[in-house]
């Protein structure tokens, strides 16, 4: 059976493995194959702060399927004011397609609803077409902003995206 729930400290490695293969799985032909075979879990746990209680902070939510973390999503307050971000949400390659990130976006939808915003955006990295199917199935449309960002270590092009919330 699937459970999300919030995640805590000890849940860094668990995080970590799945943020680094679905990096592997789904950016491959996107970022640069060097890139991607060199990613390690353990690089990525050590940066991993769960737990907070503070609002203003980024949360982050796991699911997981017989205490096996299989995906994540993380929250938090936009830059722009009254509005949410959707940080991240990766799933593991193996849980693709199982209805694991649905759960996970709705899930990460009602928190930021429930901290009472009524917009969510987000960054689609620019070439994730897989992407890009799941969050308009979700109600999610392109905002026409565009960034240059680092993230990781590596310099990708991304487009914003929103949704109304609930």
């Amino acid at each position: 059976m699937l459970l999300v729930r919030a995640a805590r400290p000890e849940d860094a490695d668990g995080v970590a493995r799945v943020h680094v293969r679905s990096w592997q799985a789904g950016y491959r032909g996107i970022l640069a194959d060097e890139y991607l075979d060199g990613l390690r879990p353990e690089d990525r746990a050590a940066r991993y702060t769960f737990g907070s209680t503070d609002p203003d902070v980024p949360s982050t939510i796991v699911a997981a399927e017989d205490g096996v973390i299989c995906g994540f999503a993380t929250t938090g307050p936009s830059d722009i004011p009254g509005r949410g971000e959707l940080f991240a949400l990766y799933v593991d390659p193996d849980a693709w397609r199982t209805g694991v990130g649905r759960r996970l976006i709705t899930d990460a939808r009602a928190h930021l609803h429930g901290h009472g915003f009524t917009e969510a955006a987000l960054w689609v990295l620019d070439g994730n077409d897989r992407a890009e199917r799941f969050y308009r199935i979700d109600g999610w449309r392109p905002d026409g902003r565009r960034r240059r960002d680092e993230i990781w270590g590596v310099t990708v092009d991304e487009a914003g995206w929103v949704r109304p919330l609930p």
